[in-house]
């Protein structure tokens, strides 16, 4: 991987990264559902003129059904469930907790695809989804006892399901549209199905200015540029490579809470982040168990 690459890899992680605190800036005036929406509708407003400019407009209408789906498990539905647990988690946790998405995404393959996952993958899932009970078990970073907590934890969870439905579905329906056609439609698609209930559910009090830099924010860097820099970078060093910003997001979603929110960084996140990391590294390949040889017994005639 050229240096460059490398910047922009890092660049993807801490934008990818600090949506999670643009989320905890804006959610709690906009409320969960309007911020979602704002967020896609803005980024479309951005995205869609791009693929006019491309032509891709055609293989946009061609597509539309597979890409309305992938609008609501990809973009709709996890903006709305990540909102919401931002409300109640730290930035860090819910950065770590949609670190998951590898896990669910090769436990989808395996129930729908019928890909089975080697040893080392099978390990990880274990592994992975061990660090998600640990933060549970121990409350890490949640900002408070409350059933509503408990429910945030879940929200991020079923968004990285989502997310891997979403993939595996991109894959098989939408492999060969072009990936900038499909982070558009994805968008639009989003926007219209959040439209009604965004409006339904505005704030009676118009939100303040910062929680209107945070939508504008997230919309502009860490949905329609992150994903030009994202689909740039799977054409110029492939889709393998690229899967390794899941590894950074969530050190930099730990770093942007704790710097601009002051969030304490427990050792209960670390140890959870570290084990969920260690899972996701097994279950994606980049990391590997090691192959136990026996030794081949000495050619020869048997001694009596």
């Amino acid at each position: 991987m050229k240096r460059s690459d490398f910047a922009t890899l890092l660049l993807l992680a801490a934008l990818w990264g600090s949506s999670y605190l643009f989320m905890r800036l804006g959610a709690g005036e906009f409320g969960a559902i309007p911020f979602a929406g704002l967020r896609a509708g803005l980024a479309t407003l951005l995205l869609l003129p791009l693929v006019a400019w491309r032509g891709g407009l055609a293989a946009l209408g061609q597509h539309w059904r597979p890409i309305a789906l992938i609008g609501l498990t990809q973009s709709a539905l996890p903006f709305v469930l990540f909102s919401y647990a931002a409300l109640h988690l730290t930035t860090g946790l819910s950065a770590i907790l949609g670190a998951t998405t590898p896990l669910f995404t090769a436990i989808v393959s395996w129930a729908w695809l019928g890909d089975r996952p080697n040893p080392s993958r099978l390990t990880g899932l274990m592994v992975g989804f061990a660090g998600v009970v640990w933060l549970v078990w121990e409350k890490a970073s949640l900002k408070s006892d409350s059933a509503a907590a408990g429910l945030a934890v879940a929200a991020c969870l079923l968004a990285a399901l989502l997310y891997g439905f979403s993939s595996n579905y991109t894959k098989q329906r939408a492999g060969q549209v072009p990936p900038l056609v499909v982070a558009a439609g994805c968008q639009l698609a989003s926007t219209l199905f959040l439209l009604i209930p965004a409006g339904t559910a505005w704030p009676a009090t118009m939100p303040g200015p910062r929680a209107w830099v945070a939508v504008i924010t997230i919309a502009v860097l860490c949905t329609a540029l992150a994903y030009v820099l994202f689909f740039r970078l799977i054409a110029r060093v492939g889709a393998a490579r690229t899967v390794a910003v899941t590894f950074l997001i969530p050190a930099f979603g730990v770093l942007w809470g704790a710097v601009f929110l002051h969030e304490v960084i427990t050792s209960a996140t670390v140890l959870g982040c570290a084990v969920i990391l260690t899972g996701t590294g097994l279950t994606t390949g980049f990391i590997r168990l090691p192959v136990l040889r026996l030794p081949k017994p000495a050619s020869g005639p048997l001694s009596p």
